[in-house]
């Protein structure tokens, strides 16, 4: 289902009955609270990528500076 499939759906909700828009808040409701408490497992690569930054060396003051003028940002 792509955004505008659901854009054009809830714009037909409120001529909805009652009943089965309290159905769908409820549903919609469990679907956050998953979602919001859902624990993210990274996959292998990831987890290889995160062990080899902590294995690196910490970036000094200059190379951060150095890194956020090539970025735009300084």
């Amino acid at each position: 289902m792509t955004k505008d499939q659901i854009k054009v759906v809830l714009k037909r909700v409120p001529i909805w009955p009652d009943d089965r828009r309290r159905e769908l808040v409820e549903v919609a409701l469990e679907i956050e609270a998953d979602l919001a408490s859902a624990e993210y497992d990274a996959t292998p690569d990831e987890l290889a990528a995160i062990d080899e930054g902590l294995a690196g060396e910490t970036a000094g003051e200059a190379e951060v500076k150095a890194a956020f003028a090539l970025l735009g940002k300084a």
